[in-house]
Parts: structure tokens; sequence; C-alpha cells
């Protein structure tokens, strides 16, 4: 069963940064794809970035030119930098692994204090 644990979350000011990290418990390079999701209270939860096993990214247009989304394959890890905050109050972002199946961690809390 492939583990993913979150960290890094928190509270941040506006304009603020915070760095997300998810640790693997297997080799991401047999995952199509890397993402992180996140889920605001009241709404569905979308998709923020992803990363392809080559490295391409895509970003929701709401993050891009701010987040940052990378991979480190040596490290089974994936990152998120999240750069100009704009406040959104609590978040819960979620990381996901994707092999034609997705696999998910727990989630960290990120707050986006005005």
């Amino acid at each position: 069963q492939v583990q993913l644990v979150e960290s890094g979350g928190g509270l941040v000011q506006a304009g603020g940064s915070l760095r997300l990290s998810c640790a693997v418990s297997e080799s991401i390079f047999s995952f199509n794809s890397m993402g992180w999701y996140r889920l605001l209270p009241g709404k569905a939860r979308e998709l923020v970035a992803f990363i392809t096993s080559d490295g391409s990214t895509k970003y929701v247009a709401s993050v891009k030119g701010r987040f940052i989304i990378s991979r480190d394959n040596a490290k089974n890890a994936v990152y998120l930098q999240m750069n100009s905050r704009k406040p959104e109050g609590a978040a819960v972002y979620y990381c996901s692994a994707e092999e034609g199946m997705y696999y998910w961690g727990q989630g960290t809390q990120v707050t986006v204090s005005s």
C-alpha cells in the first residue's frame, strides 16, 4: 500500500510563503504524475498543480506564477512552494500519486490570514 505523508502546513499571512512537502513510501518513478490538491470549506477538492514523470508541470490559473511544484526522485518526495499567498482562510492540501488510480495523503492544513 502506497503511503503519502504531507507536512509543512501552518499559518501564514497574506503575501507570505510556505513550502509543503510530500514523502512517498515508494519510488515516485512508477507514477504517471504527482499532484497537489486543496479543499476549501464548502467547496469541492480542486487540483492546484501536478508534475508528470518527465517533469512537465501544470497549474490551476489562480496560482500560476506564485506556486511551484517540484519533485526529488532520489528522496521520493514532492514539494509545493507557495508564494505571495492570498487570504483564503483555512484549506487542507493533499498530495496525490497517480498511476491509473489515485493514492492520497491525509492532508495538511494551511491557513492564510489577511
